[in-house]
């Protein structure tokens, strides 16, 4: 069948919808926060208008929420949800409980600054402070890429037997409409088959078996191992299913980090999310201003795309890493994670960690070019200012 998309106008939240619809979600299990509901809000209205035979359970709690989708997925389903902050923060305990049963549910996290004060606008602080938990992170730049972010993730999460959360910003993209190019059912289908278990369920009745049960320090140790060993797998996984999503529909997603002007590149700017996209369209401004400036976005957090960064760090004299979250008493999460895992390589660049719009705080063009500005002089001093900069602090 040849590939026609449908071009839909919709949020964020509803290209998540429509994701989790194609994908055959057979469970959803959710709990209303702002500003992720209307995501189950637009499942809900499938189920009604007869669109699908998708069994949503109602429940009290996120925690709650992932608890019936760990059952759900443990009995072979293909499990979904949708959270948000304070909400993603209640399902902690049990985001363990699905890694470590190897279950592969996808959840959408809509990023929300965390409370106190209360906010809802976008702050990756909530899902990056999940990143020990075992699950995978991809991080969408717009409405396309939550939308293909979701597909991709069940394809990989039930490849290799974890689970994994398809980020997008608070009301950047939730509520902010666009043209996102769907895939036929058919052309899904072929992409994502049905999902095989990874133990056969057939044999319960005949052979019984317990998930989650109690191991002893003989053989704790071998099960976190073989997480590890799947994140490990899943980096190659990701490229394959990102590169078959290319072949097919013409989104290419084989690479963790997307580059973009980087070959002949001073120095890059590296973040994740919605606000690459205004980083890229400052690029272009910024190259016809003189400066040889590039962009890397980092797609998937989890597992974390080292090989990748190291090959970009290599051929640059500096790098500017962009963190709308903070790890308090150290730094942005970001810079961390790609300091360490440069740390062993032969690839030092100057790095340095500008903190930008938590709380949703706007994060312009021109703050780009202060930056760069910025990042210029201290390539060309050969030392940093400062190795953590919050940018825009009110004094």
């Amino acid at each position: 069948m040849e590939y026609k998309p449908i071009r839909k106008v919709v949020s964020g939240n509803y290209a998540a919808a429509y994701a989790a619809l194609h994908s055959r979600v057979q469970v959803v299990a959710a709990y209303p926060i702002t500003p992720q509901t209307s995501i189950i809000e637009k499942i809900a209205e499938f189920i009604a208008n007869g669109e699908t035979d998708i069994q949503y359970v109602p429940v009290e709690s996120e925690h709650s929420a992932m608890a019936a989708c760990i059952g759900a997925s443990a009995t072979g389903a293909r499990a979904f949800t949708a959270t948000s902050a304070q909400g993603l923060a209640l399902m902690h305990e049990m985001l363990h409980w699905a890694s470590g049963a190897r279950l592969p549910i996808v959840m959408v996290d809509v990023n929300r600054a965390m409370a106190p004060p209360w906010s809802v606008w976008d702050d990756q602080t909530d899902s990056l402070a999940q990143r020990d938990t075992g699950w995978m992170q991809f991080y969408a730049e717009n409405n396309q890429e939550v939308y293909d972010g979701v597909i991709m993730a069940f394809k990989v999460a039930e490849t290799v037997n974890l689970p994994a959360m398809v980020i997008e910003s608070a009301f950047i993209l939730s509520h902010t409409y666009d043209v996102v190019e769907m895939i036929p059912q058919e052309l899904v289908d072929e992409f994502l088959p049905p999902r095989k278990p990874l133990y056969d369920l057939a044999d319960f009745e005949r052979e019984p078996f317990s998930v989650g049960s109690l191991a002893t320090p003989a053989d704790y140790y071998e099960f976190r191992y073989k997480i590890q060993k799947a994140m490990e797998e899943a980096k190659k996984v990701i490229k394959e299913v990102g590169r078959e999503f290319g072949e097919r529909f013409g989104r290419d997603y084989s690479q963790m980090i997307e580059t973009y002007r980087t070959d002949d590149a001073d120095f890059v700017f590296m973040g994740m999310g919605s606000l690459m996209g205004t980083v890229k369209q400052a690029v272009d401004i910024l190259r016809q201003e003189g400066y040889k400036v590039g962009a890397a976005k980092v797609r998937w957090f989890r597992p974390f795309p080292k090989e990748e960064l190291y090959e970009l760090a290599k051929n640059v004299d500096g790098i500017a890493v962009l963190d709308r979250n903070y790890s308090f008493g150290m730094e942005g999460i970001l810079f961390t994670e790609a300091k360490g895992a440069l740390y062993n390589t032969d690839a030092k660049p100057l790095m340095k960690n500008y903190i930008v719009g938590l709380g949703g705080r706007d994060f312009t063009v021109n703050d780009v070019r202060k930056i760069a500005e910025n990042m210029n002089a201290v390539i060309e001093k050969g030392e940093l200012d400062v190795e953590v900069d919050w940018y825009h602090l009110k004094r």
